[in-house]
């Protein structure tokens, strides 16, 4: 039966029945799964240790529902009476997935991860950036070589490369502050797709534990805790496209009875790409990850990674130099673009129940980053002679802390959760770079050189009331605390400048469960980015933390067994900014800004076997106090749709064709210049079997001609005697079929 614990329990009210949830295959404990007590109204989740309760329930037999997406749904009878605590276990096996199981008014959970968890059980992924685009909304555009970070988009926000989303693997920052290259930028390559097991989402700034950057929304990435088989896979494709995945289970299944479990992940991949220019990318990921119960009441969770990539790269090319001629789609005006990246992060996370029932959470973690990029936006509009490459570089160093306490208790008789969290932040970045360069080898000036330190240091608390089984009322207070210094190595007198800023972030969000299958719920809150060292001193620390004013209303909704829908109108104003530009190492100043949209999304399961998915996001995103007609912002996404058709036959056959649909939009402020859209369709194909998996892997399965990245940029030919602006582009993938094979033992 494996390793049975419960972690001790004692709070204000009696506990009339107490339980824990197991994962059958892996014997391990199964957080998050939901529990409803029937003919109660009452409803609650599993906690990290699996656990769950219902307090202070009346003498007699009651009929609990357990499920979890992907999962065989356990029913059991408990029979409760007075003074005494019923206790019952739970292990649930692996199922195919019935959309009649979703339950999708659960306790305080966050009504879009229902969503969420139908998608990751669904939807085959080849990358990280595949799990990005589980957001409804989020669409990705890489337009360097494969190397760079990705280009983000989401809720009618040019993300850039992280500016506006918050970023976590395990806990961990991903989003970069005062970077080389741009302010968040979020590197994601270092996750292995494979090591995945849930994704936690959401869109706005109206979570208290969400700190810089939730302004469109946060992704959080949570790792397996452990391996239900080890496995082997191979994958290769067109283009000169090879990857290699290795996941093994180090302790194997004694251990995971006795409350352990450790298993090791690394990834390899090169490809040359379909530019004429090979882009010769390099990647190489390992990743280990040890769990262990301890004592019935704490869980320690260690993780180590390594990562390295390296890469060419064609860039963004002119429009009017295809359309002469002069290269083709696929060509080069610079071929010498490109970089290297290296991450390395330790990760401790150990999470307590304590003896009175709270829960109390601790995590340190430490990156150590590397980070050299080679661009040409311009070719010769500044320097006739060399060109105008641009060489960006950093090392940093990444250390943290974070800390929450959550407590149950009553309040006028109502169920309070309340949590606190505090967390420290700093980074340590020296050599932060932008020089003009030659091939790579020559550099022809230093634009911008210095020494960068910024600390960040929060405490949240956070209040659920429980008003009703059907009425859920959520308040939260954050806090964060900036501390910026820079060594400016250009300056020939030594100066180091600092700046602090304090800013406070309010929310406030209601739940409110119609019936079992209608959630209405209403939410509001004020969040902000952080701005990049440099902007701060230059400002004199004014007006350096933007904040974000965002509020929507919504339902979530499951009309019938086989169909939930998800609606949202939202609302999103942000202040002046001042934006870092990393490519110029200049300081642009921006305006105030206001996004207002509709977000819809529904999943329906046809049959046993074929499920559908759609989501539409419709955005209106303009500048304030601009005079109409030059309010647009650029490359802002106004519409938006993603969807497809998923099968999972008992034969083992499985897969999905899916669609890829992003509008026209301004590529400047008065809409003269339009980034043109897209539509395209891929497909996936599986068989597989307990021991071994096959298939392949369709990208662009029409061979649609369209543009990944595009950037109205000024530029300069070598052979041009004035700069032309006009768009320039990434072409994107044309077809590109890949084939696996996997082995699991």
């Amino acid at each position: 039966m494996g390793c049975l614990f419960f972690p001790s329990l004692t709070i204000a009210h009696e506990i009339s029945i107490k339980g824990i949830v197991y994962d059958k295959e892996s014997n391990t404990p199964l957080p998050g799964a939901h529990i409803v007590l029937e003919s109660t109204g009452k409803s609650t989740t599993s906690d990290a240790f699996g656990t769950y309760y219902f307090a202070d329930l009346a003498e007699g037999s009651y009929e609990l529902k357990i499920s979890f997406i992907g999962y065989e749904t356990n029913r059991i009878t408990a029979v409760v009476k007075a003074g005494e605590t019923t206790t019952l276990v739970s292990h649930l096996p692996t199922a195919r997935l019935e959309l009649s199981e979703v339950t999708i008014a659960a306790g305080v959970q966050s009504p879009v991860n229902s969503i969420s968890g139908i998608d990751i059980k669904l939807r085959p992924t080849r990358s990280a950036q595949d799990m990005l685009r589980m957001v409804p909304g989020l669409f990705i555009a890489q337009h360097a070589g494969g190397g760079k970070a990705e280009q983000i988009f989401l809720r009618g926000f040019d993300i850039d490369h992280g500016t506006d989303i918050n970023l976590t693997v395990d806990g961990l920052p991903v989003n970069m502050v005062s970077h080389a290259h741009g302010q968040g930028y979020s590197d994601l390559h270092f996750l292995i797709p494979e090591t995945v097991e849930s994704i936690d989402f959401g869109k706005g700034p109206y979570y208290s534990n969400k700190g810089d950057f939730t302004t469109a929304g946060y992704v959080g990435f949570q790792t397996k805790n452990a391996l239900k088989k080890s496995m082997f896979k191979l994958e290769g494709g067109q283009f000169d496209t090879y990857r290699a995945v290795a996941m093994l289970d180090v302790l194997g299944e004694k251990s995971k009875e006795q409350g352990q479990s450790a298993y090791i992940a690394s990834e390899y991949l090169f490809t040359n790409g379909y530019f004429d220019s090979p882009q010769n990318f390099n990647r190489l990921n390992l990743f280990g990850k040890y769990n262990r119960y301890i004592d019935n009441n704490k869980i320690l969770n260690i993780s180590l990674s390594i990562f390295n990539s390296k890469w060419d790269a064609s860039g963004q090319i002119p429009q009017r130099a295809v359309d002469a001629g002069i290269i083709g789609r696929f060509g080069a005006i610079d071929d010498t673009e490109g970089g290297n990246t290296r991450r390395s992060n330790v990760n401790v996370q150990l999470t307590s129940i304590l003896p009175g029932g709270a829960t109390l959470k601790n995590q340190i973690y430490f990156t150590r980053y590397d980070f050299e990029l080679y661009s040409n936006f311009t070719f010769f509009l500044n320097d006739s002679l060399n060109g105008d490459q641009i060489r960006q570089k950093e090392n940093r160093n990444l250390t943290g802390y974070l800390g929450s306490y959550t407590q149950r208790s009553r309040l006028f008789n109502k169920e309070l959760i309340t949590e606190a969290g505090v967390g420290l932040r700093y980074d340590e970045i020296q050599n932060n770079e932008l020089s003009r360069t030659k091939s790579r080898r020559i550099t022809t000036a230093n634009v911008a050189l210095g020494d960068i330190d910024q600390l960040n240091a929060h405490a949240y608390f956070d209040e659920k009331l429980i008003l009703s089984p059907k009425l859920t009322l959520n308040a939260g207070l954050r806090l964060d605390a900036f501390k910026f210094a820079y060594d400016n190595h250009l300056d020939s007198a030594y100066s180091r400048e600092s700046a602090s800023k304090t800013t406070i972030s309010p929310k406030l969000n209601l739940n409110y469960d119609v019936t079992p299958g209608l959630r209405l719920f209403l939410n509001s809150g004020i969040g902000f980015h952080s701005n990049d060292t440099r902007v701060i001193i230059e400002q004199k620390g004014s007006d350096i933390l933007p904040k974000a004013y965002g509020a929507e209303i919504g339902v979530l909704a499951k009309p019938t067994d086989k169909l939930i829908i998800h609606s949202s109108l939202w609302r999103l104003d942000l202040d002046q900014e001042f934006v870092y530009v990393g490519d110029e190492g200049i300081v642009e100043p921006s305006g105030k800004t206001r996004r207002y949209g509709i977000d819809f999304s529904l999943r329906y399961q046809l049959t046993s076997w074929l499920f559908a998915d759609a989501d539409l996001n419709l955005t209106r995103p303009r500048a304030l106090a601009t005079p109409q007609g030059e309010d647009y912002i650029p490359l802002a996404p106004m519409l938006t749709s993603i969807g497809g058709l998923s099968f999972r036959l008992t034969n083992g056959l499985n897969g999905s064709i899916r669609y890829r649909y992003l509008g026209d939009r301004p590529a400047n402020e008065d809409n003269s210049v339009i980034a043109h859209g897209y539509l395209l369709a891929d497909a996936v194909l599986n068989y597989t079997r307990p021991k071994y998996e096959i298939g392949f892997s369709i990208e662009n399965t029409t061979n649609t001609s369209w543009k990944e990245a595009q950037f109205d940029t000024e530029s300069r030919l070598r052979w041009e005697q004035q700069p032309v602006s006009e768009i320039h582009f990434t072409p994107g993938t044309p077809f590109f079929l890949k084939v696996n094979l996997s082995y699991f033992f």
